[in-house]
């Protein structure tokens, strides 16, 4: 199974068919998924602090000895269908792609992140690729885009967080939204093949920004994405740079094979944001970094403009101190 929000969303769909399993033990694995027919393996925590600081193979080491010993157990207690919680992330998000298909291939070579949340996934897809090779089990990949209640905790949560919503000029960014029950559901209903999950419907940048109440702060690309990477180099950011991509690019998913099998999401995307709203509600964070209670209102008052301020001249002191 797993842990975290996206597999308490999983558990809770399955009832009392489904028995959690939170760490599949390397001594004797298959003790842990005895009597199994249908595993679940929740490759997304939907917890940033799990995975912020995990960089390249060594990092995300853990992560796949996990999927192996999960998919090692599944083969020996002969279970026949293996589904897989991962994200739509891991296939990139692009300022001229609007929209994700099934058949979308995941990120390899150059454009792979090694590092953070997209990293771990990448690594944990890797595992499953191979195992998929194999006739038994079947192997049925869910890939959501990007997902929101049951107090999941992301970059893209965290992005609404902030005291402004980041736009870079020059790309509209459609949002779209789902709510980990529905993954949970899909897992149910999941057919044979690779998925992506997200509801039919998806939101504008300014129908966002009116129902979350929040101004919009407009960088350019080359703007936003450098300082990301200066700060993250130096700790500031929790997050690769290059996972602000999410935020500010598109990867909405078609959902084509549960849409034409029949999944209906129970929140739309519309539902979903207002799902995300109200855990954020109280929360600030600047750059994907919390600010503790006692520090939000004076921060949060001072808007966009002392947030950049302010990491700007963290940077400053970090590059006096180095």
């Amino acid at each position: 199974m797993g842990t975290g929000p996206v597999a308490a969303g999983v558990l809770a769909a399955w009832g009392a068919r489904a028995r959690a399993v939170d760490e599949v033990p390397t001594a004797a694995p298959a003790s842990a998924l005895t009597g199994a027919r249908v595993v679940v393996l929740v490759a997304h925590p939907g917890d940033l602090a799990s995975v912020a600081g995990r960089r390249g193979p060594q990092g995300h080491a853990p992560a796949v000895a996990h999927a192996q010993r999960t998919f090692a157990a599944a083969r020996e207690v002969r279970a026949e269908h293996v589904v897989v919680v991962t994200s739509a992330l891991v296939h990139g998000a692009h300022p001229d792609r609007p929209v994700l298909h099934d058949d979308e291939p995941v990120l390899t070579g150059a454009r792979a992140v090694p590092d953070g949340l997209v990293g771990h996934l990448l690594a944990v897809e890797a595992v499953v690729a191979r195992a998929a090779r194999r006739r038994s089990p079947r192997v049925t990949v869910l890939r959501p885009a990007a997902m929101v209640g049951r107090g999941t905790d992301t970059f893209v949560t965290r992005h609404f967080e902030a005291p402004r919503l980041l736009v870079v000029r020059g790309v509209e960014r459609p949002w779209q939204l789902v709510h980990v029950d529905d993954v949970g559901a899909a897992t149910v209903f999941a057919v044979e093949h690779a998925l992506t999950v997200g509801p039919p419907d998806t939101l504008t940048p300014e129908q966002v920004s009116a129902v979350a109440g929040m101004r919009t702060v407009a960088l350019a690309p080359a703007t936003a994405f450098g300082t990301a990477e200066r700060l993250h180099r130096v700790g500031v950011l929790p997050a690769p740079a290059a996972e602000l991509a999410y935020v500010v690019y598109p990867w909405t998913v078609a959902a084509d094979r549960l849409t034409a099998a029949g999944f209906t999401p129970r929140y739309s995307s519309a539902e979903a944001l207002d799902v995300l709203l109200e855990g954020v509600r109280g929360r600030l964070a600047l750059g994907g970094r919390r600010v503790e209670r006692r520090d939000a209102a004076a921060l949060g008052a001072a808007g966009a403009a002392v947030a950049l301020l302010g990491t700007a001249a963290i940077w400053r002191q970090a590059r006096r101190r180095g």
